[in-house]
């Protein structure tokens, strides 16, 4: 007798149409086909939610750790014209205010009392305050993902848009933020001074890439300012003020779509994260207790006309977010044991997070949300190894660990099952010494189904 072969889903799967972290990296928001929810990024908690009928959001950016957030509609069928910013306050549960465009918002970003959006040719800046008033705007180069970074720190300028040429950066310096709690604490001593006035003007413009930008980051202070091109290979790390190249980094060889840059707070670190799935950590600084690697004839290239690849810094840690089929096969369910259902997982955001591992140490560690209602918490090779002086965090009851891979992503390979098969065997023998290493899963949850844990 001949059986048809069946797929069964074990669990309904989430959809996150959108996420992203404020500015300050404590919350986070989520977007799904039901409504949006606020969740405490760690330890992870359900902060509120908010159900809507009768359409979709694109975006929901949080005003810092406020009842504040800007919606975008967008979707099949969007809650709101996808050419307006709504400000939404959540304590009343309504929108109190609205921005209207000739044409669709393709992002914003915003600190205390400002908002950035930008459009497929410009970006608009608008002050935020008792009212909603617009402060200037600046044309850009063709900016269909809508990059703008804006820096959030106290006594912080920078605002970071796409030049009016294809690969470059525009620099434009606003009035300084103010901290948290000025306007009750004025007085306070402890209020964060404000930075002492340059001694030059910095620069405006900064020639970034040769291709189109696909991102665009700037840390708290806005000091710095990373970028990446539609290429995917290199990130490269400025100085905001000089405009001088301060660190290149490759992520890979194949070409690949960069979803986004983090600093670590202190800024002595980055991380990166594209389309292939995978998380890379990479030391800015000589003294973040890491090193990335090299090829072993990076000390040969002063002397020889070697090509920049072999001089070429790739990260020290990695991590492959976990990707395997949601269905369970009838044929194989009895020859294999039992895993975690993971969804398509790939598309992700990453921001840092500041750990406490006991009463006297603190880590940093990792926070990354899939799209599929994964919330991942990862520490940093070396963590909990005694080197750092770090012991590792045990899993709560509720976590459920996903399926770990035996090795990880290799800088270059496509994906984590290929192998070095390639013409250019050359550059694999010599990375094959050289694997990154891992980062540590230290607790898996899922979230965006309005309960805290899915």
């Amino acid at each position: 007798m001949n059986l048809q072969r069946h797929s069964i889903t074990a669990t309904k799967s989430i959809r996150i149409l959108d996420a992203r972290f404020d500015a300050d990296s404590r919350i986070f928001t989520c977007s799904t086909p039901t409504g949006f929810a606020v969740y405490r990024m760690y330890p992870l908690t359900l902060l509120r939610k908010r159900e809507l009928t009768g359409g979709t959001l694109a975006a929901v950016l949080p005003f810092h750790s406020s009842n504040l957030l800007f919606l975008l509609g967008g979707g099949r069928s969007p809650f709101y014209p996808p050419n307006k910013v709504i400000l939404w306050d959540d304590s009343i549960g309504k929108e109190v205010a609205e921005l209207e465009f000739r044409e669709r918002v393709r992002g914003f970003a915003c600190r205390r009392g400002w908002l950035a959006v930008a459009v497929r040719r410009r970006v608009v800046l608008f002050e935020v305050g008792q009212r909603v008033s617009r402060y200037g705007e600046w044309d850009t180069c063709d900016n269909p993902r809508g990059l703008v970074a804006l820096a959030t720190a106290a006594n912080s300028t920078l605002l970071a848009i796409p030049g009016r040429q294809t690969g470059h950066v525009q620099l434009i310096h606003l009035p300084p933020c103010q901290p948290p709690g000025t306007a009750e604490h004025h007085s306070s001593s402890t209020q964060t001074r404000p930075p002492p006035q340059p001694t030059r003007h910095p620069v405006s413009i900064i020639a970034a890439h040769t291709g189109s930008l696909s991102t665009l980051s700037v840390p708290a202070s806005g000091k710095l300012l990373a970028t990446a091109s539609s290429k995917g290979t290199l990130v490269r790390v400025w100085d905001s003020y000089t405009g001088k190249l301060v660190r290149e980094f490759r992520r890979g060889t194949d070409k690949a779509e960069i979803y986004g840059v983090a600093f670590r707070p202190d800024e002595k670190e980055l991380c990166v994260w594209s389309d292939k799935g995978t998380i890379h950590v990479f030391a800015i600084t000589s003294n973040s207790g890491a090193s990335n690697r090299q090829s072993s004839f990076s000390p040969l290239t002063p002397y020889l006309p070697l090509p920049k690849y072999f001089d070429s810094e790739w990260s020290y840690a990695q991590y492959r977010i976990p990707t395997q089929s949601p269905h369970a096969s009838i044929q194989t369910q009895a020859s294999r044991p039992p895993r975690l259902n993971v969804a398509d997982e790939e598309r992700c955001v990453v921001a840092w997070t500041d750990c406490a591992i006991s009463d006297r140490e603190r880590e940093y560690q990792l926070i990354a949300l899939t799209y599929s209602g994964g919330w991942y918490r990862l520490s940093l090779p070396g963590s909990g190894s005694g080197s750092g002086g770090s012991a590792a965090l045990p899993s709560s009851p509720l976590s459920a660990s996903p399926p770990r891979l035996a090795g990880i992503l290799r800088p270059g390979s496509p994906s984590a099952s290929t192998f070095s098969s390639r013409a250019e065997k050359g550059k694999e023998k010599d990375k094959e010494g050289k694997e990154g290493h891992e980062c540590t899963l230290r607790e898996f949850r899922r979230y965006g189904r309005w309960d805290g844990w899915g």
